[in-house]
């Protein structure tokens, strides 16, 4: 007998997609970060109605249990919808929402760090703190999950050097997932600026931002989830490890740019150092916020070798990608603009990272 097939047949699901939705109907897809702190999960609810925001929606819930966030005898979690986006997939006027977590005592599950960081983003809202960040990722084989897209099996490619923004068959492996992931994210109203190829073959980076306060979690989880969702479609893999294969290979981070509305005026090139001694002082502290298990995926990836700083050390300096903290070649120029930590892991919680970086910077915590 033969093994039945897994593969979904995408002509067949265009068929019943491009069927004729009631006007007064709306799919609309809840998304939320589950008890991992980094992964996410979604469940589609039909409303009588096409939302124009998130607080239209109404609150949901679903099975804390399954998902590492409640317990059996108390399972049920609320999902409160914070950020309305279009589906890309349903299309139409379908939508996506991205959702905190919320316990039956109305206080925000362990892994809902997005309540904590909006209360924070609200006390430093004069100062207009902007962020972009920088997710490299990898793409997985679909049918060996443990091996890169692209890769020999039992084996290795060629060393790095020519994939890093490379061109052609030999050098670019799973292009057609970044292109549908672009367009996906653009339609959805994610604010993605740009990707490219990354230094290890099969990995790749793309850019979201710039973002004002709370709003850079939400596209960057939200674009996250897109990722996942197109790959699916491909019937491929994606992994945010930060050092998905040991050796003599770049890991994946999950570079955080910077800047308050001083910073960005000219003479902010001063405001910009100031921020940079605050984090020397609190290097310890961000470490242990900047990947899920309190530095130790990022203690594989940040070595000091493959354009990474030492864990245990903070460095600083212009156009200089083995720092802690890079300012930029132009910024320097110019005398103003923003900073880069290089330090997050590409698993990080945005959340996290962009709060942490306030707190230090802003308010001098």
């Amino acid at each position: 007998m033969e093994a039945t097939s897994l593969v979904s047949n995408a002509a067949i699901l265009g068929k019943y997609l491009s069927l004729s939705q009631p006007k007064d109907k709306t799919q609309v897809m809840y998304v939320w970060i589950d008890g991992t702190d980094e992964h996410v999960r979604a469940k589609t609810k039909t409303v009588s109605f096409v939302p124009k925001a998130a607080d239209e929606l109404p609150v949901w819930n679903f099975d804390g249990s399954s998902t590492g966030q409640a317990e059996g005898s108390n399972a049920d979690v609320y999902l409160l919808p914070v950020q309305l986006y279009n589906d890309p997939f349903r299309g139409g006027n379908n939508k996506l929402v991205m959702c905190e977590t919320i316990r039956y005592n109305k206080n925000p599950t362990e892994s809902n760090h997005r309540h904590s960081c909006k209360m924070v983003m609200d006390m430093v809202a004069d100062q207009h703190p902007w962020f972009g960040i920088e997710q490299e990722y990898t793409l997985l084989d679909g049918f060996d999950r443990n091996k890169p897209l692209g890769w020999p099996a039992g084996g290795f490619p060629g060393p790095q050097g020519p994939y890093y923004c490379g061109v052609g068959a030999n050098r670019v492996f799973g292009r057609d997932v970044v292109e549908a992931h672009y367009k996906a994210c653009l339609y959805a109203g994610v604010n993605i600026a740009g990707e490219n190829a990354e230094v290890m073959p099969s990995q790749w980076e793309y850019q979201v931002g710039p973002c004002e306060g709370v709003t850079i979690g939400d596209d960057m989880w939200m674009s996250r989830f897109l990722l996942h969702r197109v790959a699916e479609d491909f019937h491929i893999g994606v992994t945010f490890d930060p050092k998905p294969i040991p050796g003599d290979w770049n890991g994946a981070g999950a570079h955080t740019n910077f800047s308050t509305v001083a910073m960005r005026e000219k003479g902010g090139l001063a405001e910009i150092e100031k921020a940079i001694e605050y984090l020397r002082k609190n290097h310890e502290k961000h470490i242990a916020k900047y990947d899920p298990r309190g530095g130790l995926d990022n203690s594989r990836r940040l070595t000091g070798r493959h354009e990474t700083s030492n864990i245990n050390t903070f460095a600083a300096g212009v156009a200089n990608r083995g720092a802690s903290v890079r300012i930029p070649r132009q910024v320097a120029d110019d005398g103003f603009g923003y900073f880069e930590d290089r330090r997050p892991s590409s698993n990080c919680d945005p959340y996290v990272v962009s709060e942490a970086i306030v707190r230090t910077c802003c308010l001098h915590e």
